[in-house]
């Protein structure tokens, strides 16, 4: 038995997997400050954060993967450019993750409280990972040789004394949730479209990766640990059954006689089939007479009746049993 894959279709969405509004409202905004609160309560460890950027900034060249400076060189060659990376990285986090989960929760309510379990979690790991390594990004520490390209170019969400800083902790740079967040984008949209095109969305986190390197915020580490902690969610938070595709069942290829697609199985005459009946009911030749004249024998080279063998051997078996009876009579 054979089965195929359906992708995801465009019917309208199952109300009833569709969370209370208010409460996911809820949920969602409870979520969100709690993590910014514990950012904030994780901000002020300045001697730890420097101490693990360096330790950081070792291993990345103990493992010989390239220099972030690089990345930032080529941003430099233009002011627009460096611009436009900072802008990304200012406004396109929140609200692209905020319009994600607004489609799925009114178009695939089932893959929204999967997509809002994982991002929780990511991001519940990742406050805990911030409050237990504190590190300061390579904007920071001086032996990168990096520039903070907010400050300098703008736009910046940072203010310009990060040890007073009570908007956000610029000292939680490990994971990258900007990386972490725009991969669970792509990988949800892919999950819960059936778009050609849906691959494309890969390109978001993509370029995410590469502002965030770009304008000295972020490590090549950082991306990598937000990688791996977002596999173990998605491996723990797995998408419900119900929400993907259902696979279809296919006859055995084997019962068909034509192959070329037609549904007529092989006893029923094979490719012939179809045309062959055609022909033998066509205008001019309807009703039983139809049959009677042999029409149907020509079209499908198949006989009407039993084999003459078995006409000859039943007349056979007849004559016997006459003359047995005529002979007990007598």
């Amino acid at each position: 038995m054979t089965y195929a894959r359906t992708e995801p279709t465009d019917q309208e969405p199952d109300i009833r997997a569709r969370p209370p509004l208010v409460r996911e409202f809820l949920l969602v905004a409870g979520l969100f400050l709690a993590y910014k609160f514990g950012r904030q309560a994780a901000n002020g460890h300045v001697e730890e954060a420097f101490r693990n950027a360096g330790n950081v900034w070792d291993l990345e060249r103990a493992l010989h993967l390239p220099g972030e400076g690089a990345v930032q060189e080529l941003l430099l060659h233009g002011q627009p450019l460096i611009h436009a990376a900072n802008t990304y990285y200012a406004t396109v986090h929140f609200p692209a993750t905020a319009l994600f989960l607004v489609w799925l929760y009114w178009r695939r309510p089932r893959h929204y409280v999967w997509a809002r379990r994982v991002l929780a979690a990511l991001t519940a790991a990742a406050l805990v990972l911030h409050l237990l390594f504190p590190l300061a990004p390579p904007r920071m520490l001086p032996v990168a040789g990096m520039i903070d390209t907010g400050q300098v170019y703008g736009p910046t969400v940072y203010g310009q004394t990060p040890a007073t800083d009570t908007m956000a902790n610029q000292f939680a740079a490990m994971p990258s949730l900007h990386v972490g967040w725009a991969v669970m984008v792509a990988v949800g949209l892919i999950a819960a479209t059936r778009s050609r095109w849906r691959w494309l969305w890969l390109l978001h986190p993509a370029l995410t990766l590469l502002v965030v390197v770009g304008t000295a915020n972020h490590y090549w580490l950082d991306a990598i640990v937000v990688a791996a902690l977002l596999a173990v969610a998605l491996a723990a938070f797995r998408l419900p059954l119900s929400a993907r595709s259902a696979p279809a069942r296919l006859p055995r290829p084997e019962l068909w006689g034509s192959g070329d697609g037609s549904p007529v199985p092989a006893y029923a005459g094979g490719a012939a089939g179809p045309a062959a009946f055609a022909q033998a009911v066509a205008p001019g030749a309807s009703g039983p007479g139809a049959f009677e004249s042999g029409a149907f024998e020509s079209a499908t080279g198949a006989t009407a009746g039993p084999p003459r063998s078995f006409e000859s051997s039943a007349a056979g078996a007849a004559g016997s049993r006459a003359r047995a009876r005529a002979g007990a009579v007598r």
